[in-house]
């Protein structure tokens, strides 16, 4: 007799997906997990995907369409650029573990081709040669990337150690004590930026956005050498 598809859809399984990728990252997450969450047999989930790296693919596939969904190209390359790279950190910082996924996984879906086809067309009117329009945009994915996935880690470690231990575990005055238990060659400036908050201020929209101005600024100079035959 011939095998039956379960009755569950394709969305089903990808909403079930970031719940439980929320719930316990990436490093615990398996198909037998998500067959639970769904209350079906794990082997009914090979309907839809061959693989865990196939669910994994689906997943960027679908990050990738929510980010050029919600990307609205206006002005020069350097707004959109500026653009593209906001609505990025937004919507993996909405979606857990959509950074790993995106860098885990090769362009071998539609809207992770479009993705990357739409961060080309941004600095296409430039004057840059190829080569260095794939640099451009590969180095300001690598920021984004970097700064959600530094985030989201800092947030779950915080996490951890508050359940294990409580608050009072954070670093606080304990930091403080090794900081001033330090030479000042040794951690001089780092303490005085530690008791300032300084600190505090990283993983913040106002980082990135600092962030984000350097990388521009840096492709603008390039940009203005290349124009007055620099390079």
């Amino acid at each position: 007799m011939k095998k039956q598809q379960p009755q569950i859809s394709e969305d089903k399984i990808l909403e079930a997906s970031w719940e439980l990728l929320g719930e316990e990252g990436l490093e615990k997450f398996s198909l037998r997990r998500l067959a639970d969450r769904l209350g079906i047999q794990a082997p009914s989930l090979y309907w839809y995907f061959q693989s865990k790296q196939d669910l994994y693919q689906r997943l960027a596939n679908q990050a990738s369409k929510i980010i050029l969904e919600e990307f609205h190209a206006e002005g020069g390359w350097k707004e959109q650029l500026a653009e593209l790279a906001v609505t990025v950190k937004n919507v993996l910082s909405r979606y857990p573990c959509s950074t790993q996924l995106m860098m885990m996984t090769l362009p071998h879906e539609p809207d992770i081709i479009r993705f990357t086809n739409r961060l080309l067309l941004c600095v296409e009117s430039t004057p840059l040669e190829q080569e260095q329009k794939l640099q451009v945009v590969t180095t300001l994915v690598n920021y984004v990337f970097y700064f959600v996935l530094d985030k989201y880690q800092h947030e779950r470690n915080v996490a951890m150690i508050v359940k294990e231990h409580g608050e009072e575990a954070l670093p606080g005055e304990g930091m403080i004590r090794l900081l001033d238990a330090m030479g000042e060659a040794d951690a001089g400036l780092f303490r005085r930026m530690f008791s300032k908050g300084i600190y505090e201020l990283m993983g913040t929209d106002a980082a990135f956005e600092f962030g984000l101005k350097l990388i521009l600024l840096g492709i603008e100079q390039v940009i203005q050498e290349q124009e007055n035959g620099v390079l």
